[in-house]
């Protein structure tokens, strides 16, 4: 298991990291549904925070495992079968998910992360045999896991509520710090067209996910209303927000934002932010269709918001990491600019439509600002 090459030519995403991601399909799916129960009941906070935690959990396993196969992926049969056994922990850690949300039981999904890490250990050690000059590196990978594993089975004896919270935020920091720890001397190799293209597939993932949860609830509602007109408007201005989504989100050169280590970091780190806003967004569309037919407690504007900041988000996200510094005045303006104007227009009486609208006008933006040309 020997460090592979950051400009080997043509690296694209492997049948096994295609075959990974499945099961995270069902990992984000399932946390999408709690998170629009949550708030279709009211329960707005718990909600919220639970699927912050569950979330993190998800995005944290994929992207380590993500930033190890573009470091020292060999997919031998040693190799596939560790991954397999990751991919058991993600969905015992998805079958976890409604007890997490409903009584704040993460006793499942800790076990399932637990042996998510595991392995994700056994596979940095045995990277270490062959690592040469970054053999310390791995090392400290597996050390720094181990150690904050240690950490997230004491959380589960802490009472659910904000010490659980608090606790939560204590160690995801912990966590996150593991690889700055652990390549602070001397960095992995990391392919940069490679990286990108696996974070693309999982934005595609997520939104994806949208298009399914809101196709679902929408098939679900049509019982409930006299008039298809409703049902329709939505699902055209949903997949009209989910292209514009997509459209923007591909808009930039990814591989331009992972030139060091610093700006790796801060891409890979913000992408929890990208993700979790992508699949909340269908959480939101299911919501305004509760509002529609009657079975949720929450007013239209407080729905509207359940669209309206997931967009946002997804919005400065991708414009922080990936947009603004290939990008001119012009779209360095609009783009904040569109996220503000989204978040606001949930106390409009048409918000999804006036969302639709803003990011159009971004996108016909994008379209006649290309990105700057500049050197990879």
């Amino acid at each position: 298991m020997l460090p592979r090459d950051p400009a080997q030519p043509h690296r694209t995403a492997s049948t096994l990291e295609l075959f990974f991601d499945l099961v995270f399909v069902v990992a984000v799916s399932i946390a999408s549904a709690q998170l629009h129960h949550a708030r279709s009941h009211g329960d707005v906070a718990h909600g919220i925070a639970s699927y912050a935690m569950v979330f993190f959990a998800v995005w944290w396993a994929w992207m380590n495992f993500t930033w190890f196969a573009t470091s020292f992926d060999t997919d031998d049969w040693l190799y596939r079968v560790t991954t397999i056994v990751q991919m058991g922990g993600v969905l015992v850690l998805a079958a976890g998910i409604p007890a997490a949300f409903e009584h704040g039981d993460f006793t499942v999904p800790v076990v399932g992360y637990i042996v998510m890490r595991v392995a994700m250990v056994a596979q940095w050690l045995r990277a270490s045999r062959g690592a040469g000059e970054l053999k310390g590196a791995t090392r400290r990978y597996a050390a720094g896991i181990v150690g904050v594993q240690v950490l997230w089975v004491t959380f589960l004896l802490i009472p659910s509520g904000p010490p659980q919270v608090l606790a939560f935020v204590v160690f995801a920091l912990i966590e996150i710090s593991v690889p700055v720890f652990a390549e602070y001397r001397r960095q992995t190799p990391w392919h940069p067209h490679h990286i990108t293209e696996r974070y693309g597939l999982f934005t595609l993932i997520v939104l994806g996910e949208s298009l399914l949860a809101s196709a679902n609830a929408i098939i679900d509602a049509k019982n409930e209303l006299d008039s298809f007109v409703p049902l329709i408007s939505i699902s055209v201005l949903t997949l009209v927000v989910t292209a514009s989504l997509w459209w923007i989100y591909f808009w930039a050169p990814h591989h331009r934002a992972i030139t060091t280590f610093g700006r790796s970091i801060r891409y890979g780190y913000a992408h929890y932010f990208v993700f979790a806003a992508a699949a909340a967004f269908s959480a939101g569309i299911e919501v305004e269709l509760d509002v529609l037919t009657g079975q949720s407690d929450l007013s239209s504007i407080q729905a509207s918001f359940t669209v309206t900041i997931p967009i946002a988000i997804f919005l400065l996200g991708v414009w922080w990491i990936a947009i603004r510094e290939n990008a001119d005045r012009v779209v360095n303006t609009a783009i904040p600019l569109g996220a503000a104007v989204v978040l606001l227009d949930a106390v409009l009486p048409i918000p999804v439509a006036i969302s639709a609208v803003v990011l159009v006008v971004i996108v016909v933006v994008l379209v006649r600002h290309p990105p700057l040309a500049r050197t990879s």
